[in-house]
C-alpha cells in the first residue's frame, strides 16, 4: 500500500480497479493544517487524464505494470495490431481511443512497449523520440535562406505538425510523440 508521502510523479496506482500514472503531484496545505496533494493521473487503460486530491490518510494499492517489447504490425479501421518482438504469433489489437494522441506516429515494423496489468495487456507506449521521413512540405516562401518561421508539413505515417520553414519533402526528422511537437532534423 502506498501513502501520501510515496505519491510522485511517475507513481502507479489504482483507482476503482483501473491503473493510473501520477503525471503531475504538488503538495497544498488547506486551513487548519491539512495538507492534500493536487494531482493530475493518467488512466493507463484509454489514456484519459483527471484532475484529483489525495489527503494525508488515504492510502492507495500500488498499480503492478510490467512491460514487454512489442512490435507494431499495421492498422485496419479504429483497430491497430500488434505482436511480441519475439514471437509474431502472439498478437493483439487495441483501440486508437485506447492508444490515444501517439497513433499518429506508428509505423509498420516499429519496436513499442506493450503494457500489462493483471495479466491483460491494456496499452502500449512509444518512445518519448520517434524519427519519420517528411513525404509532403509546401515550398518555402523565400528560398535559399533559413528564415524564423514554421509551416506545416505531411509525415509518412499521416500525421501533420509544425516544423521549421527550412524543413523539405523528403527530410527524416525527430518528434517527441509526448508532446506532438518537432524536435530536429536528421542529417
Amino acid at each position: 500500500m502506498l501513502n501520501y508521502s510515496d505519491l510522485k510523479k511517475g507513481t502507479r496506482i489504482v483507482l476503482d480497479g483501473e491503473p493510473y500514472e501520477i503525471l503531475e503531484a504538488r503538495p497544498m496545505k488547506k486551513a487548519r493544517g491539512q495538507a492534500i496533494l493536487q494531482t493530475k493521473i493518467k488512466n493507463l487503460i484509454n489514456g484519459n487524464t483527471l484532475s484529483r486530491n489525495f489527503q494525508q490518510s488515504e492510502s492507495l494499492e500500488e498499480a503492478e505494470v510490467s512491460k514487454f517489447e512489442a512490435k507494431f504490425l499495421y492498422p485496419h479501421r479504429d483497430r491497430y495490431f500488434f505482436s511480441d518482438k519475439d514471437n509474431p504469433s502472439k498478437r493483439f489489437d487495441l483501440g486508437s481511443e485506447q492508444i490515444g494522441e501517439a497513433v499518429k506516429f506508428l509505423k509498420p515494423n516499429q519496436i513499442v512497449e506493450g503494457l500489462i496489468f493483471r495479466e491483460k495487456i491494456i496499452n502500449v507506449s512509444l518512445p518519448i523520440k520517434v524519427q519519420l521521413k517528411v513525404i509532403e512540405a509546401p515550398p518555402s516562401l523565400r528560398a535559399g535562406r533559413a528564415e524564423a518561421g514554421y509551416k506545416q508539413v505531411t509525415l509518412e505515417t499521416g500525421a501533420k505538425i509544425n516544423v521549421p520553414i527550412f524543413i523539405e519533402e523528403g527530410n527524416a526528422i525527430e518528434i517527441n510523440t509526448q508532446t506532438s511537437e518537432y524536435v530536429r532534423r536528421i542529417e
